[in-house]
């Protein structure tokens, strides 16, 4: 065993109820580090069929936490879960915070590689060092909380971090999520329908033995340094402060707050559902994650009246606010805030649930569909009265619910064609609320992400955008020295995009989050590396990281190359390519499809990728010594 990591990877086959260990060894760990990068090799390597049925026993589902997470580096606290999605049929990767992933790297074990289908619904227990299945008949149906309370009864151990799914996975809506600690989410991409399927409840895991690092005085001083530092940037700042629903008002005010599912950029009450309103009324504590400082995460209370909302299930962010708000013409906190709590409960993911219900909305108001359909409710934009009950309908599966629960693709091929122009997802996932016409690339991001529309597949453009920038400050040493327009579509932005998706496809498999780094947040890229060495003893450099990074982007293109993407599917929906409409940028023009085009075709020659097929080359796999991908 090295630092760092454990050396030991959990595999479970539900169907023959069976655990195993398999004992890596340090080079695997050096070329894969964890997080996405473990998950994608036992995905593609244990994957007896080309085509997957990702409801099916034969989908491999990874949890695998990142390489720094569990050892005391700060803002590390991540893992993975992976799989093939049952929402886009593309990897299905999703990363969360909170605990779950540093205790199970402290009860011994890298990943979990489960396979197969449990005859009855289970749980898995692991801690320290060991692991059995176990009968979980009496947790199904229960709400996480209650779930959660039962597991750790149960297992005489108020520690034990529970990673689970709801009645939504259960269910096998195809937008469900995975929480820990109820307030932490593996969210987009659908895997809690993976668990729901195989019968697995959760995985709950205690851990008491520390995980080794070669120089634990290092990892200390910089856990104190970002302590001591935090407050000082404006960034992670206001991370604490206000945490991510700072960005209701910042964007309305920039014209880019998606409202009445995207037909404007403005809000008239976005006052009403920002950050102020929230921690004047309800904010009850910041909450965080494994040896984090900066404590962005929002805990949100109300007692009193007919919406109670419990702080176990801690608070909205951004996006939960804006997808199910402003996007569906609501600007009731109140209601927004025990929305996002019942989504919580069910394990819904909060983007893929608003986005929905704002298709549904606008389908509505067209007169493409109406009450019959619809059981009843009058889907008008700003009807508050009909948001709880679509939730609960999509959870249980309940009439117009179930149609709901397959995700806004689905619906229109229920609706009908005349329906498909309203649709805002790429590869069947439901666009985060970030608007590309004012961040290009985002728009790369959105068309080029691997699990469909993600915000975070690389750095955002405002970073980038003067000399004096966070991310041109904070990246010069691996290339990105030079400013590049906010809606530049030029070769820099392209390679700002790039390089960038190396980055964070790096910073999740180390397990760091990126509201603690560059440029995001307050640490700077040589802490990190001083801190990636510090843990594991390695002499190593980010030409190194920036590599993995590359490598596992590579191995997630050729898993969906292999489930039938292609080039085509790298694409974004025709709302983008129009203009604005509303507050300061109304009339500003949308994206240029032959020069987005021109972008996406650059983005694959710089990767490596050939720009027919959509796959990485021979040459450029074994460049990234994953010769075992590559078809003799």
């Amino acid at each position: 065993m090295g630092y760092g990591f454990r050396g030991k990877i959990l595999l479970v086959d539900l169907t023959k109820a069976e655990i195993l260990v398999e004992k890596p060894g340090e080079e695997f760990y050096r070329g894969y580090l964890g997080g996405p990068g473990i998950g994608l090799y036992y995905l593609l390597r244990r994957s007896n069929k080309r085509v997957i049925d990702p409801l099916g026993p034969e989908n491999i589902l990874v949890f695998a936490p990142g390489l720094l997470a569990g050892t005391g580096a700060p803002c590390a606290p991540r893992y993975t879960v992976v799989a093939k999605s049952p929402l886009t049929g593309a990897l299905g990767k999703s990363e969360a915070g909170g605990w779950w992933g540093p205790e199970l790297k402290r009860a011994g074990f890298d990943a979990v590689v489960i396979k197969g289908r449990a005859a009855r619904p289970v749980y898995l227990w692991i801690k320290d060092g060991e692991a059995e299945i176990r009968d979980a008949s009496h947790l199904w149906g229960l709400e996480t909380g209650e779930a959660q309370e039962k597991i750790r009864w149960e297992l005489g151990d108020e520690k034990v971090q529970v990673a689970q799914i709801g009645p939504a996975g259960e269910r096998l809506v195809r937008f469900a999520n995975i929480c820990n600690n109820l307030a932490h989410f593996n969210g987009r991409n659908g895997l809690g329908a993976v668990m729901g399927a195989k019968n697995l409840r959760a995985i709950a895991v205690r851990g008491t033995r520390s995980v080794e690092v070669k120089d634990r005085e290092a990892v200390a001083g910089i856990l104190r340094w970002v302590a001591e530092n935090y407050r000082n940037h404006p960034l992670s700042a206001a991370l604490h402060e206000h945490g991510t629903p700072l960005g209701i008002t910042t964007n309305n005010a920039g014209g880019c707050l998606p409202t009445n599912h995207w037909e404007t950029g403005c809000f008239a009450r976005a006052e009403d559902i920002g950050s102020e309103k929230l921690i004047e009324k309800y904010l009850v504590k910041r909450g965080g994650c494994f040896a984090c400082p900066i404590r962005c995460k929002r805990v949100v209370e109300i007692q009193e009246g007919d919406l109670r909302v419990d702080s176990r299930y801690g608070g909205p962010e951004y996006e939960a606010l804006a997808a199910l708000g402003s996007n569906c013409g609501i600007g009731n906190l109140a209601l927004l805030l025990k929305a996002n709590e019942l989504c919580n409960r069910y394990g819904l993911d909060t983007i893929s649930v608003g986005m929905t219900i704002s298709f549904a909305m606008k389908c509505y108001e067209e007169g493409i569909i109406d009450q019959s359909l619809t059981d009843g409710l009058e889907l008008r934009f700003g009807r508050e009265e009909v948001l709880l009950p679509l939730i609960e309908k999509i959870a249980r599966r309940e009439g117009f619910g179930n149609l709901l629960a397959e995700g806004s693709r689905a619906a229109a091929a229920r609706f009908g064609r005349q329906s498909e122009k309203y649709l805002l997802e790429v590869k069947g996932q439901e666009v985060p609320m970030h608007d590309p016409r004012v961040k290009s690339g985002l728009g790369l991001q959105f068309a080029l992400a691997v699990n469909g529309a993600d915000h975070w597949f690389a750095q955002h453009d405002p970073f980038f955008t003067a000399r004096d920038s966070f991310g041109v400050r904070g990246m010069a040493s691996i290339g990105l020295g030079e400013p590049v327009g906010a809606t530049d579509l030029d070769h820099r932005k392209v390679r700002q995009v790039l390089y960038t998706s190396y980055l964070n496809g790096a910073y999740d498999m180390l397990g760091v989050c990126v509201f603690g780094y560059v440029a995001r947040s307050v640490t700077p890229l040589d802490k990190l590396l001083a801190l990636v060495e510090a843990v594991t003893g390695w002499q190593t450099s980010w030409w190194e990281l920036l590599k993995a990074g590359e490598r596992m982007l590579a191995m997630a293109k050729e898993f969906n190359a292999r489930q039938g993407f292609t080039v085509a599917d790298d694409r974004l929906p025709e709302k983008f390519f129009s203009p604005l409409k509303g507050g300061p940028r109304d009339g500003e023009p949308g994206l240029d499809p032959g020069r987005f085009a021109a972008a996406v075709r650059l983005f694959y020659e710089m990767a490596g990728w050939d720009p027919g097929t959509g796959r990485p080359t021979a040459a450029k796999l074994y460049e990234l010594d994953l010769d075992w991908l590559v078809e003799k």
